[in-house]
């Protein structure tokens, strides 16, 4: 079906939620003139009060995705779909499936491996017969891993890859009741299923995996690396497949026997040592505490709920600064800064999937189709766009 046939350009389902608010404004202040955009969600009241907030007179559909034939109408009606309604394991795989069915593209922010890896199976052949672009992680999980390294790829002459790291330079950002959710979903399903804990650890969950591995894996990241010390990223696991997928969808372009990690660094000294243990040991115990029911029951009480977030103080002041550091199989080794002054889980990354939206929309992408990766599916027409909106994503010689 051609988009002229479609009712809108972009639906955004889930725009009153935490995040979809962020959204939503980000499309209200950058959209172009023209774009045909849509709110979804479970209450028309709500959606309809947003749109007086924002100042915008788009229409909107209230829509359960519970209701499998809703979700197939709504996919039908328009071009992309950006939803933000999570834990994507319970709520996402009905519109991700109804999207590759319709031929329509699509973008979420999951960061759960589980749900990924059932929309690669269920999804990426039906996605590559309609024409759809499903593009799963584009917010903070995982465009500044995927697209910082594809960057810097691209820049050591996209030859094969020994070793490259994702380092937290440096991270301000509020705690999501909505990310806490997702890996609380995560781990109640991989308690009862030892395949499923298999797989949210293999660095290839994504892909069929390479016909070679290096042995040892990628190392966890804790330690002390020239006088620095540094911890391992609590979602580099994830941010690692999604890397791996990107490697297999161009072929292993990338390298079968590349290493690739995350890691924040904490600085030197015994200070450095306490912050890297600190975030070593508490990252532990938080997925302990939360594998567990007893233990979840009281952790819950303390974390945020679903659908809440941080103060608009703490939001404000967010913002990251990430490094990845490439070294070729031949040639100088390079960096890509990837940096913006938003809080990267709401601000940074209503940005980032407002934009992923719009370039899925309007650009003349690659010609390729499936469950996708943002760099597979969108590329350097997406750096472009989050560099026209105060985002860094900059490549030079790592000196």
């Amino acid at each position: 079906m051609s988009p002229n046939d479609r009712d809108h350009d972009i639906v955004l389902l889930g725009a009153t939620g935490f995040v979809g608010r962020f959204t939503a404004r980000h499309l209200a202040r950058s959209a172009p003139d023209g774009v045909r955009i849509a709110l979804a969600g479970r209450s028309r009241d709500r959606l309809t009060d947003l749109t007086r907030e924002l100042g915008v007179d788009w229409p909107t559909v209230e829509v359960d995705t519970a209701d499998d034939r809703a979700v197939a109408r709504l996919a039908a009606s328009t071009s992309v779909i950006a939803t933000t309604v999570g834990p994507y394991l319970r709520y996402g795989l009905g519109v991700a499936s109804a999207s590759a069915r319709a031929g329509t593209h699509y973008a979420d922010l999951s960061g759960e491996s589980i749900f990924v890896a059932r929309s690669i199976e269920q999804n990426h052949e039906a996605a590559e017969k309609s024409g759809a672009r499903i593009v799963h992680s584009c917010g903070f999980d995982s465009i500044p891993s995927d697209l910082g390294l594809g960057l810097a790829h691209a820049a050591a002459g996209r030859v094969p890859i020994v070793a490259a790291t994702l380092r937290v330079r440096s991270m301000r950002a509020g705690i999501s009741g909505g990310t806490i959710d997702s890996l609380r979903q995560q781990l109640k399903e991989a308690k009862t299923d030892a395949s499923t804990r298999r797989l949210i650890a293999s660095p290839y969950a994504l892909t069929p995996g390479p016909s070679v591995r290096l042995p040892g894996g990628s190392g966890s990241g804790w330690g002390k690396e020239r006088g620095v010390w540094q911890a391992p990223f609590i979602m580099g696991a994830y941010n690692q497949q999604i890397v791996q997928r990107t490697n297999y969808l161009t072929g292993w372009s990338y390298g079968q026997l590349m290493r690739y990690r995350e890691v924040v660094r904490t600085g030197r000294g015994p200070a450095g040592f306490l912050r890297a243990a600190g975030i070593t040991l508490g990252t532990g115990a938080l997925v302990g505490a939360m594998s567990f029911a007893p233990t979840r029951a009281v952790v819950d009480r303390a974390l945020p709920a679903p659908g809440t977030g941080p103060s608009p103080k703490t939001i404000e002041h967010g913002r990251f600064v990430l490094d990845v550091d490439v070294y070729p199989v031949e040639g100088e080794p390079v960096r890509a800064t990837v940096a913006a002054p938003f809080d990267p889980g709401y601000g940074g990354t209503g940005v980032m999937l407002g934009e992923s939206a719009l370039s899925l929309a309007l650009d003349d992408l690659p010609e390729r189709a499936g469950v996708l990766t943002p760099v597979v599916a969108m590329g350097e027409q997406l750096a472009d766009r989050l560099r026209g909106h105060r985002f860094t994503l900059d490549v030079a010689p790592l000196g």
